[in-house]
């Protein structure tokens, strides 16, 4: 949703992320529930997203490209700092929001995983009809594609591009969220993440929610082929997804889903 507004990553949506799941703690450890905990963090990511865009964004969204980056970078270095500052860079254990037992036991996959998969696919399907059925999801998709086609029509692309920011950062609070358990909670614990998501958007197409979800999943399974039947493959692991970014990027940049789009400069 950044990328279609901006034309750029946000390269601080997993600190944002990240931030997110330690205020979800910060919760936890005042005795909240964790579903509590987590609908809390959500929802004070959305707001500090769409802050962020009217306060952070929106002064250089006609400035260079170059400093609309390094206001993205800023953002990371800042939100990781201030996280260890705040918590301290210790690794920090984070529960599940899923029972330890769904009634049956699987060799292939865990209780938390499961719950992940099906989490996510219902937040896909939310954001699907989000953008396709009510009128703001579709106001968005059209600031976002054609801002000045938006105007006239009597979209306010500006606030259209705050929710976006909002949005997007209420799904990173729940990828956060989602992740803390796997790789314990630190302030360093979404580099990795945010590589392999920059992949997978990559891969299935950075124009298309589900194609990007789709190309995480298949990133995934490759990467645990390399580790698995490669001679060092382990090691090996991040390396593969960075040469994966790189080939899509020279032979199909637009993704395996997303649409080829022209500009006429």
């Amino acid at each position: 949703m950044v990328y279609q507004a901006s034309d750029h990553f946000n390269f601080a949506q997993g600190e944002m992320a990240m931030f997110s799941t330690y205020i979800a703690w910060t919760f936890l450890g005042m005795g909240a529930p964790i579903w509590l905990s987590f609908v809390l963090a959500v929802a004070l990511s959305f707001l500090a997203g769409v802050v962020i865009e009217r306060l952070l964004v929106k002064p250089v969204e006609d400035a260079p490209i170059l400093n609309q980056i390094m206001v993205f970078i800023g953002l990371l270095v800042i939100f990781n700092n201030m996280a260890g500052w705040i918590w301290e860079f210790t690794i920090k254990p984070f529960p599940s929001l899923f029972p330890a037992d769904f009634g049956f036991k699987s060799s292939l996959i865990g209780p938390h995983h499961m719950g992940v998969i099906g989490l996510t696919l219902l937040v896909l399907l939310l954001v699907f009809c989000f953008f396709r059925f009510t009128r703001v999801g579709l106001a968005m998709r059209a600031a976002a594609a054609n801002p000045d086609s938006a105007r006239l029509v009597g979209v306010s692309v500006g606030w259209m591009l705050a929710l976006g920011w909002g949005l997007a950062a209420a799904i990173g609070a729940v990828g956060g969220i989602l992740v803390a358990p796997i790789v314990y909670l630190e302030p360093n614990m979404m580099a990795g993440v945010l590589l392999y998501g920059f992949a997978g958007a990559l891969l299935g197409g950075i124009t298309s929610p589900g194609g990007a979800v789709l190309g995480g999943l298949i990133i995934g399974v490759l990467e645990n082929w390399v580790g698995g039947y490669v001679p060092g493959g382990s090691e090996l692991k991040l390396t593969f997804a960075l040469i994966l970014i790189i080939a899509v990027l020279l032979f199909k940049p637009a993704g395996l889903f997303g649409r080829v789009v022209v500009k006429r400069v």
